[in-house]
Protein backbone atom coordinates (compact mmCIF):
# COMPACT_ATOMS: atom_id res chain seq x y z
CA UNK A 1 0.00 0.00 0.00
CA UNK A 2 1.25 3.47 -1.07
CA UNK A 3 2.50 5.76 2.46
CA UNK A 4 -0.48 7.22 3.80
CA UNK A 5 -2.97 5.51 1.82
CA UNK A 6 -6.37 5.76 2.52
CA UNK A 7 -7.85 2.65 3.96
CA UNK A 8 -9.37 -0.13 1.16
CA UNK A 9 -12.97 0.79 0.38
CA UNK A 10 -13.15 4.17 2.61
CA UNK A 11 -12.68 7.81 0.85
CA UNK A 12 -11.96 10.74 2.56
CA UNK A 13 -14.64 13.56 1.47
CA UNK A 14 -13.17 17.16 0.93
CA UNK A 15 -16.34 18.09 3.38
CA UNK A 16 -13.99 16.24 6.53
CA UNK A 17 -16.23 13.01 6.40
CA UNK A 18 -15.89 9.60 4.51
CA UNK A 19 -18.15 7.07 3.55
CA UNK A 20 -17.90 3.76 2.28
CA UNK A 21 -17.59 3.10 -1.42
CA UNK A 22 -20.48 1.01 -3.19
CA UNK A 23 -19.58 -1.56 -5.49
CA UNK A 24 -21.23 0.53 -8.07
CA UNK A 25 -19.08 3.58 -6.97
CA UNK A 26 -16.36 1.34 -7.31
CA UNK A 27 -16.86 -0.43 -10.73
CA UNK A 28 -17.66 3.49 -12.48
CA UNK A 29 -14.66 4.88 -10.26
CA UNK A 30 -12.19 1.84 -12.44
CA UNK A 31 -13.82 2.74 -15.67
CA UNK A 32 -13.54 6.33 -15.63
CA UNK A 33 -9.86 5.83 -14.59
CA UNK A 34 -8.96 2.83 -17.29
CA UNK A 35 -11.09 5.40 -19.57
CA UNK A 36 -8.88 8.47 -19.15
CA UNK A 37 -5.86 5.96 -18.64
CA UNK A 38 -6.61 4.87 -22.63
CA UNK A 39 -7.71 8.46 -23.93
CA UNK A 40 -6.25 11.83 -21.54
CA UNK A 41 -9.24 13.15 -22.33
CA UNK A 42 -11.98 13.86 -19.21
CA UNK A 43 -14.47 11.13 -19.01
CA UNK A 44 -18.65 12.12 -19.50
CA UNK A 45 -21.66 10.22 -18.11
CA UNK A 46 -22.53 10.07 -21.38
CA UNK A 47 -19.34 8.47 -22.86
CA UNK A 48 -20.06 5.77 -20.04
CA UNK A 49 -23.14 5.56 -20.41
CA UNK A 50 -23.17 4.48 -24.31
CA UNK A 51 -20.80 1.11 -23.30
CA UNK A 52 -24.16 -0.29 -21.74
CA UNK A 53 -21.68 -1.32 -18.93
CA UNK A 54 -23.35 -0.08 -16.19
CA UNK A 55 -26.94 -0.60 -16.47
CA UNK A 56 -27.40 3.22 -15.81
CA UNK A 57 -28.68 5.77 -17.95
CA UNK A 58 -26.36 9.00 -18.25
CA UNK A 59 -28.31 10.96 -15.35
CA UNK A 60 -27.58 8.16 -13.05
CA UNK A 61 -23.66 7.64 -13.81
CA UNK A 62 -23.71 11.75 -13.56
CA UNK A 63 -24.71 11.29 -10.08
CA UNK A 64 -22.20 8.95 -8.91
CA UNK A 65 -19.50 10.69 -10.74
CA UNK A 66 -20.83 13.58 -8.54
CA UNK A 67 -20.80 11.77 -5.66
CA UNK A 68 -17.14 10.55 -6.39
CA UNK A 69 -16.42 14.35 -6.79
CA UNK A 70 -17.21 15.61 -3.64
CA UNK A 71 -15.68 12.66 -2.12
CA UNK A 72 -12.39 14.29 -3.75
CA UNK A 73 -11.54 11.17 -5.98
CA UNK A 74 -12.61 13.30 -9.34
CA UNK A 75 -12.04 16.86 -10.55
CA UNK A 76 -13.30 19.00 -13.22
CA UNK A 77 -10.35 20.34 -15.01
CA UNK A 78 -12.58 22.87 -17.21
CA UNK A 79 -16.12 23.72 -18.12
CA UNK A 80 -16.27 20.69 -20.18
CA UNK A 81 -18.73 18.20 -18.67
CA UNK A 82 -16.16 15.43 -18.14
CA UNK A 83 -13.54 14.49 -14.96
CA UNK A 84 -10.47 13.43 -14.68
CA UNK A 85 -9.34 11.15 -11.24
CA UNK A 86 -7.26 12.58 -8.70
CA UNK A 87 -4.47 11.60 -6.35
CA UNK A 88 -6.66 10.52 -4.42
CA UNK A 89 -8.47 8.68 -6.83
CA UNK A 90 -5.15 6.21 -8.31
CA UNK A 91 -4.40 5.63 -4.49
CA UNK A 92 -7.12 3.98 -4.00
CA UNK A 93 -6.97 2.20 -7.25
CA UNK A 94 -3.63 0.55 -7.19
CA UNK A 95 -4.56 -0.30 -3.03
CA UNK A 96 -7.90 -2.12 -3.66
CA UNK A 97 -9.08 -2.13 -6.92
CA UNK A 98 -6.90 -3.09 -10.06
CA UNK A 99 -6.35 -6.32 -10.85
CA UNK A 100 -2.88 -7.22 -11.96
CA UNK A 101 -2.22 -8.25 -15.50
CA UNK A 102 -0.10 -11.64 -15.89
CA UNK A 103 2.72 -10.77 -18.32
CA UNK A 104 2.32 -12.94 -21.47
CA UNK A 105 5.31 -15.86 -21.92
CA UNK A 106 6.30 -14.10 -25.30
CA UNK A 107 7.36 -11.40 -23.36
CA UNK A 108 8.83 -12.91 -20.54
CA UNK A 109 10.88 -14.61 -22.58
CA UNK A 110 11.98 -11.49 -24.99
CA UNK A 111 12.72 -10.29 -21.46
CA UNK A 112 15.00 -13.03 -20.87
CA UNK A 113 16.32 -13.16 -24.10
CA UNK A 114 17.68 -9.44 -24.13
CA UNK A 115 19.06 -9.49 -21.38
CA UNK A 116 20.82 -12.92 -22.06
CA UNK A 117 22.33 -11.18 -25.09
CA UNK A 118 24.01 -8.52 -22.83
CA UNK A 119 26.03 -11.33 -21.69
CA UNK A 120 27.77 -11.00 -18.17
CA UNK A 121 28.81 -7.05 -18.38
CA UNK A 122 26.72 -5.98 -15.64
CA UNK A 123 26.90 -2.28 -16.90
CA UNK A 124 25.05 -3.42 -20.49
CA UNK A 125 22.87 -5.17 -18.19
CA UNK A 126 21.69 -2.41 -16.46
CA UNK A 127 21.65 -0.19 -19.57
CA UNK A 128 19.49 -3.28 -21.14
CA UNK A 129 17.19 -2.92 -18.61
CA UNK A 130 16.55 0.35 -18.87
CA UNK A 131 16.00 0.21 -22.20
CA UNK A 132 13.70 -2.45 -22.05
CA UNK A 133 11.66 -0.27 -19.09
CA UNK A 134 11.47 2.79 -21.70
CA UNK A 135 10.36 0.29 -24.40
CA UNK A 136 7.69 -1.95 -23.04
CA UNK A 137 6.37 1.05 -20.63
CA UNK A 138 6.44 3.50 -22.87
CA UNK A 139 7.17 5.45 -20.19
CA UNK A 140 10.88 6.61 -19.12
CA UNK A 141 13.01 3.80 -17.56
CA UNK A 142 15.43 4.64 -14.84
CA UNK A 143 18.09 2.31 -13.13
CA UNK A 144 20.63 3.07 -10.31
CA UNK A 145 24.00 1.79 -10.80
CA UNK A 146 25.40 0.40 -6.78
CA UNK A 147 26.04 3.09 -4.28
CA UNK A 148 29.85 3.62 -3.58
CA UNK A 149 29.32 2.31 0.23
CA UNK A 150 27.74 -0.82 -1.32
CA UNK A 151 30.72 -1.50 -3.76
CA UNK A 152 33.34 -4.60 -2.57
CA UNK A 153 36.30 -4.43 -4.41
CA UNK A 154 37.81 -7.17 -6.22
CA UNK A 155 40.56 -5.79 -8.14
CA UNK A 156 42.08 -2.29 -9.07
CA UNK A 157 44.06 -1.67 -12.23
CA UNK A 158 46.49 1.27 -13.05
CA UNK A 159 47.50 2.64 -16.72
CA UNK A 160 49.40 5.21 -17.58
CA UNK A 161 47.53 7.59 -19.96
CA UNK A 162 49.57 10.23 -20.68
CA UNK A 163 52.53 12.13 -19.14
CA UNK A 164 50.80 12.86 -15.75
CA UNK A 165 47.90 11.16 -16.17
CA UNK A 166 46.37 7.90 -15.04
CA UNK A 167 43.78 5.65 -15.40
CA UNK A 168 42.39 3.76 -12.44
CA UNK A 169 40.00 1.01 -13.13
CA UNK A 170 38.11 -0.71 -10.11
CA UNK A 171 35.96 -4.09 -10.23
CA UNK A 172 33.85 -4.39 -7.65
CA UNK A 173 32.83 -8.63 -6.64
CA UNK A 174 29.47 -8.31 -8.78
CA UNK A 175 31.32 -6.96 -11.80
CA UNK A 176 30.70 -3.46 -12.28
CA UNK A 177 33.52 -1.90 -13.41
CA UNK A 178 34.28 2.23 -12.78
CA UNK A 179 37.06 4.10 -13.76
CA UNK A 180 38.28 7.77 -13.36
CA UNK A 181 41.19 9.55 -14.69
CA UNK A 182 43.51 11.00 -11.93
CA UNK A 183 45.99 13.94 -12.69
CA UNK A 184 49.34 13.55 -10.69
CA UNK A 185 51.85 15.82 -9.90
CA UNK A 186 54.88 13.33 -10.87
CA UNK A 187 55.28 11.17 -13.69
CA UNK A 188 54.84 7.76 -12.32
CA UNK A 189 56.44 4.56 -14.39
CA UNK A 190 54.55 1.74 -15.34
CA UNK A 191 56.48 -0.40 -13.33
CA UNK A 192 55.46 1.20 -10.15
CA UNK A 193 51.77 1.15 -11.20
CA UNK A 194 51.71 -1.92 -11.65
CA UNK A 195 53.30 -2.31 -8.18
CA UNK A 196 50.48 -0.37 -7.03
CA UNK A 197 47.83 -2.39 -8.95
CA UNK A 198 48.87 -5.58 -7.64
CA UNK A 199 49.62 -4.03 -3.59
CA UNK A 200 46.17 -2.64 -3.87
CA UNK A 201 44.16 -6.06 -5.11
CA UNK A 202 46.34 -7.73 -2.72
CA UNK A 203 45.64 -5.67 0.62
CA UNK A 204 42.30 -4.55 0.07
CA UNK A 205 39.93 -7.11 -2.08
CA UNK A 206 37.09 -8.50 -0.01
CA UNK A 207 36.33 -4.89 1.12
CA UNK A 208 33.68 -1.80 0.87
CA UNK A 209 35.08 0.99 -1.03
CA UNK A 210 34.86 3.34 1.95
CA UNK A 211 37.18 1.01 3.93
CA UNK A 212 39.77 0.73 1.29
CA UNK A 213 39.69 4.47 1.02
CA UNK A 214 40.13 5.59 5.13
CA UNK A 215 43.05 2.18 5.01
CA UNK A 216 44.87 3.91 1.81
CA UNK A 217 45.10 7.38 3.95
CA UNK A 218 46.28 5.27 7.00
CA UNK A 219 48.67 3.27 4.96
CA UNK A 220 50.33 6.89 3.28
CA UNK A 221 50.95 7.57 6.27
CA UNK A 222 53.20 4.49 7.49
CA UNK A 223 55.03 4.75 4.24
CA UNK A 224 55.74 8.76 4.40
CA UNK A 225 57.33 7.45 7.83
CA UNK A 226 59.52 4.65 6.29
CA UNK A 227 60.39 7.02 3.86
CA UNK A 228 59.25 5.34 0.94
CA UNK A 229 58.22 8.59 -1.64
CA UNK A 230 57.19 6.12 -4.45
CA UNK A 231 55.00 4.64 -2.81
CA UNK A 232 53.33 6.98 -0.96
CA UNK A 233 52.53 9.04 -3.70
CA UNK A 234 51.17 5.34 -5.46
CA UNK A 235 48.99 5.38 -2.36
CA UNK A 236 48.15 9.10 -2.87
CA UNK A 237 46.89 7.86 -6.23
CA UNK A 238 44.96 4.85 -5.33
CA UNK A 239 43.19 7.20 -2.63
CA UNK A 240 42.11 9.50 -5.11
CA UNK A 241 40.86 7.58 -7.79
CA UNK A 242 38.89 5.33 -4.61
CA UNK A 243 37.79 8.90 -3.29
CA UNK A 244 36.98 10.28 -6.84
CA UNK A 245 34.35 7.93 -7.51
CA UNK A 246 30.49 8.93 -7.69
CA UNK A 247 28.43 8.11 -4.76
CA UNK A 248 25.75 6.59 -6.83
CA UNK A 249 24.47 7.23 -10.74
CA UNK A 250 21.00 6.44 -12.35
CA UNK A 251 20.43 5.86 -16.18
CA UNK A 252 17.44 7.59 -17.76
CA UNK A 253 16.05 6.21 -21.13
CA UNK A 254 13.05 7.44 -23.27
CA UNK A 255 12.37 10.61 -22.37
CA UNK A 256 11.44 11.56 -25.64
CA UNK A 257 8.42 8.94 -25.13
CA UNK A 258 6.69 11.20 -23.13
CA UNK A 259 6.95 14.57 -25.69
CA UNK A 260 3.73 13.63 -27.28
CA UNK A 261 1.62 13.16 -24.42
CA UNK A 262 -1.05 15.04 -24.04
CA UNK A 263 -0.12 16.24 -20.24
CA UNK A 264 3.06 17.58 -21.63
CA UNK A 265 1.57 20.29 -24.53
CA UNK A 266 2.70 22.55 -21.94
CA UNK A 267 6.22 23.77 -22.91
CA UNK A 268 6.55 25.02 -19.14
CA UNK A 269 6.21 21.87 -17.89
CA UNK A 270 8.18 19.94 -20.91
CA UNK A 271 11.20 22.29 -19.45
CA UNK A 272 10.25 20.95 -15.89
CA UNK A 273 10.43 17.50 -16.86
CA UNK A 274 13.49 17.88 -19.01
CA UNK A 275 15.28 19.60 -15.75
CA UNK A 276 14.19 16.88 -13.15
CA UNK A 277 15.16 14.10 -14.99
CA UNK A 278 18.34 15.89 -15.67
CA UNK A 279 18.90 16.01 -11.91
CA UNK A 280 20.89 12.14 -11.34
CA UNK A 281 21.00 12.99 -7.37
CA UNK A 282 17.21 13.87 -7.32
CA UNK A 283 16.58 10.97 -9.17
CA UNK A 284 18.43 8.66 -7.14
CA UNK A 285 16.81 10.20 -3.70
CA UNK A 286 13.27 9.61 -5.12
CA UNK A 287 14.27 5.73 -6.61
CA UNK A 288 16.29 4.91 -3.60
CA UNK A 289 13.17 4.94 -1.43
CA UNK A 290 12.69 1.94 -3.06
CA UNK A 291 15.59 0.18 -2.17
CA UNK A 292 13.75 -1.53 1.42
CA UNK A 293 10.77 -3.39 -1.09
CA UNK A 294 12.26 -6.63 -0.32
CA UNK A 295 11.58 -8.10 -3.94
CA UNK A 296 8.07 -6.00 -4.37
CA UNK A 297 6.98 -2.75 -6.40
CA UNK A 298 6.41 0.41 -4.57
CA UNK A 299 4.33 3.04 -6.51
CA UNK A 300 5.47 6.83 -5.70
CA UNK A 301 3.05 9.83 -6.56
CA UNK A 302 1.77 13.22 -5.62
CA UNK A 303 3.08 14.45 -2.03
CA UNK A 304 4.94 11.10 -1.99
CA UNK A 305 7.97 13.26 -3.66
CA UNK A 306 8.90 16.80 -4.53
CA UNK A 307 8.96 15.28 -8.00
CA UNK A 308 6.12 13.39 -8.34
CA UNK A 309 4.42 16.11 -6.99
CA UNK A 310 5.77 19.36 -8.92
CA UNK A 311 5.11 16.96 -12.23
CA UNK A 312 2.31 15.26 -11.61
CA UNK A 313 3.89 11.92 -11.84
CA UNK A 314 4.35 8.10 -10.88
CA UNK A 315 6.99 6.28 -10.10
CA UNK A 316 6.79 2.97 -10.20
CA UNK A 317 10.15 0.67 -8.89
CA UNK A 318 11.37 -1.86 -7.09
CA UNK A 319 15.16 -2.93 -5.81
CA UNK A 320 17.02 -4.94 -7.89
CA UNK A 321 20.21 -7.17 -6.20
CA UNK A 322 22.74 -10.14 -6.50
CA UNK A 323 23.37 -13.67 -4.82
CA UNK A 324 26.75 -13.29 -3.67
CA UNK A 325 28.45 -16.00 -2.48
CA UNK A 326 26.91 -17.14 1.37
CA UNK A 327 25.76 -13.72 2.27
CA UNK A 328 22.49 -14.10 0.48
CA UNK A 329 20.78 -11.31 -1.70
CA UNK A 330 22.85 -8.51 -1.96
CA UNK A 331 20.42 -5.12 -3.27
CA UNK A 332 22.24 -3.19 -5.33
CA UNK A 333 20.27 -0.45 -6.60
CA UNK A 334 16.99 0.50 -8.13
CA UNK A 335 15.05 0.14 -11.32
CA UNK A 336 11.44 1.18 -12.54
CA UNK A 337 9.43 3.81 -14.44
CA UNK A 338 8.84 7.54 -14.39
CA UNK A 339 5.81 8.85 -16.25
CA UNK A 340 2.43 11.07 -15.67
CA UNK A 341 0.04 9.88 -13.28
CA UNK A 342 -2.13 8.63 -16.17
CA UNK A 343 -0.02 5.62 -16.03
CA UNK A 344 -1.51 1.66 -16.94
CA UNK A 345 -0.87 0.50 -13.52
CA UNK A 346 -2.43 -3.23 -13.99
CA UNK A 347 0.50 -3.87 -16.81
CA UNK A 348 3.36 -1.64 -15.51
CA UNK A 349 3.37 -3.19 -11.81
CA UNK A 350 4.10 -6.60 -13.09
CA UNK A 351 6.51 -5.74 -15.41
CA UNK A 352 8.58 -3.86 -12.82
CA UNK A 353 8.54 -6.83 -10.81
CA UNK A 354 9.56 -8.80 -13.68
CA UNK A 355 12.64 -6.96 -14.57
CA UNK A 356 14.04 -6.56 -11.47
CA UNK A 357 13.65 -10.48 -10.77
CA UNK A 358 15.20 -11.14 -14.21
CA UNK A 359 17.96 -8.59 -13.70
CA UNK A 360 18.75 -9.95 -10.16
CA UNK A 361 19.22 -13.24 -11.58
CA UNK A 362 21.59 -12.16 -14.67
CA UNK A 363 23.50 -10.01 -12.06
CA UNK A 364 23.91 -13.57 -9.68
CA UNK A 365 24.92 -15.67 -12.22
CA UNK A 366 27.43 -12.42 -13.57
CA UNK A 367 28.64 -12.41 -9.95
CA UNK A 368 29.14 -16.53 -9.42
CA UNK A 369 31.29 -16.71 -13.10
CA UNK A 370 34.01 -13.94 -11.18
CA UNK A 371 37.28 -15.17 -10.79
Amino acid sequence: MSPNATPPGRVGSRRGASRPLGERDREILKDIIRTYVLTGEPVSSRTLAKREQHNLSAASIRNVMADLEDDGLLRQPHTSAGRVPTEAAYRLYIDSLMRLRELPDGLKRHIEQRLAGAGRDPERLIATAGSLLSELSQQVGVVTSPAVDDIVLRSADFLPVGARRVLCVLVSQTGFIDHVVVETDEELSREDLLRLSNYVTEKFAGRPLPAVRDQLVDRMAVERAEVDLAMTRALALAQQAVAGRARQDVLVEGTAALLGRPELADLARVRRMLDAFADKARLVDVLSRCLESNGGVRVLLGDDTDLTSELEFSVVATAYGSRVQTRGVKTLGSLGVVGPSRMEYPRVVPLVRYLGRTLSRALSQTAGAAP
